[in-house]
């Protein structure tokens, strides 16, 4: 189950979004196909991805 709580205001967010128009976001993404799935694991779990991994389908 995942749960989420935010005590934030309208005033917050509008803010923050403000804000966020004007920073550079960079991401980096790690694609596996969907047959490495245990070897993306094991890397999630060795702390050996920075950003996100992704399996790949088809």
């Amino acid at each position: 189950m995942v749960r989420s709580v935010a005590n934030l205001t309208r005033r917050d967010g509008e803010e923050f979004l403000e804000l966020a128009s004007r920073v550079t976001i960079g991401t980096q993404v790690n694609p596996f196909a969907l047959s490495d799935a245990n070897q993306a694991l094991s890397a999630l779990r060795a702390g050996k991805i920075q950003g996100t991994a992704v399996l790949v389908i088809g």
